[in-house]
């Protein structure tokens, strides 16, 4: 009984950090204000074997209401259409540049290259990189350089809409928010005196240029596969302020297209992560067994199996409501579909399969594959 109620009690921790992180997440207002001088926003986009996406993503940056802004599209050497697509679309729009990828050198991931090639080639004070299947409102820019200029952030990144087309990624991809801003104390880190690392998603990251370069741009990150994390602890590193923001309203993001795509680029994630701290990751891994399946397992022990008492089965059945209540808050702030909470455990078994397939690979120096490159150890490119 006492372990359920400890359960419990961490149950309604996690759901009251959540609370806080939604409430003091910021969000971009529709209705911000330009300046005078708006200032040059380089919009880049780092494209690998992107057909599939590039053109939506292009399309809905072309219609942003800013009135200053550039788009470079670096083409990383795919094997698709990518390339011609880009090339089709900046013949008709000189505000988009198409920039052809060099070879990627042995100590560079190829995102962090890409995106580092084009840094060099952008010419606005601000630098914004963003994912080719991200889709943008019209007000994008305009509200996010507003939140950029008041909170005085060195780099801002947040809380993309995650997009799932099919019933298998509706189960799987609202586990991220879910897990993150149930766990991460955000409202504490951002509003800490001294500089911390907050969270960066890779599919959205702004710079003010002069931050950018301060802390080294991304050859900080150069070997780095998720960036993303680094980046944060480099801005704290250089004693920068890092700002975690809503983008949902403004930034919708279609990650994967498949289950077997969403198994290999959550697998690249989390083989990084084993690389980064493989007892940590052991940590969280428990963690979740204990309060996000255990619930259900002792559930359906004691309403189907052993006959317990009634305050055991209340104390158990609240477990499972505050769960519920966790994610139906996430699902609702991020438009997620409801329907999707009822597969919660089938949802992170996904996930410990995937957390286990990664860590043997990693312990066996298999490497990890992300598209059409063969990752190894600390995260370097083995082929």
């Amino acid at each position: 009984m006492l372990y359920q109620i400890i359960i419990a009690g961490g149950l309604v921790i996690f759901l009251v950090n959540l609370i806080l992180n939604l409430k003091n997440l910021k969000r971009p207002d529709v209705d911000s204000k330009v300046g005078l001088e708006a200032p040059l926003i380089s919009v880049m986009v780092p494209a690998r074997n992107e057909e599939e996406n590039i053109k939506r993503c292009l399309e809905s940056l072309q219609k942003q209401d800013y009135p200053n802004f550039e788009i470079l599209v670096l083409d990383d050497n795919s094997g698709d259409s990518t390339a011609d697509i880009v090339a089709g679309m900046a013949a008709a729009d000189d505000r988009i540049r198409l920039i052809h990828g060099e070879p990627l050198p042995e100590d560079w991931a190829g995102k962090t290259f890409a995106c580092y090639q084009l840094a060099k080639r952008a010419r606005g004070s601000w630098l914004l990189f963003v994912d080719a299947d991200t889709i943008h409102e019209p007000h994008m820019l305009r509200s996010v350089l507003d939140l950029a200029l008041k909170n005085k952030a060195s780099m801002l990144s947040g809380f993309p809409r995650q997009l799932a087309g099919t019933l298998p990624l509706k189960i799987v991809m609202p586990l991220m928010y879910f897990v993150i801003l149930g766990w991460l104390p955000l409202w504490w880190l951002q509003r800490s005196k001294t500089p911390k690392p907050s969270l960066a998603i890779g599919q959205f990251l702004l710079f003010p240029r002069d931050e950018y370069w301060r802390i080294g741009g991304h050859k900080a990150v150069q070997s780095r596969i998720v960036e993303d994390i680094w980046f944060g602890i480099e801005v704290s590193r250089h004693g920068g302020r890092h700002v975690a923001v809503d983008l949902s309203s403004v930034v919708s993001c279609n990650m994967y297209r498949s289950i077997r795509a969403a198994w290999r680029g959550l697998g690249k994630s989390i083989y990084a992560i084993v690389d980064m701290s493989p007892l940590g990751l052991c940590g969280l891994l428990v963690a979740a067994a204990f309060f996000y399946i255990g619930p259900f397992f002792w559930l359906w022990r004691g309403f189907f199996v052993n006959d317990t008492s009634i305050l055991w089965r209340v104390v158990v059945g609240f477990q499972v409501i505050v769960i519920f209540l966790i994610r139906w808050l996430v699902d609702n702030r991020f438009k997620e579909p409801a329907g999707s909470v009822c597969f919660q455990p089938l949802g992170f078994l996904f996930l410990y399969s995937n957390v286990v397939y990664s860590a043997i690979r990693y312990l066996v120096g298999a490497g990890v594959s992300w598209k059409e490159r063969v990752y190894g150890g600390e995260e370097s490119v083995v082929k």
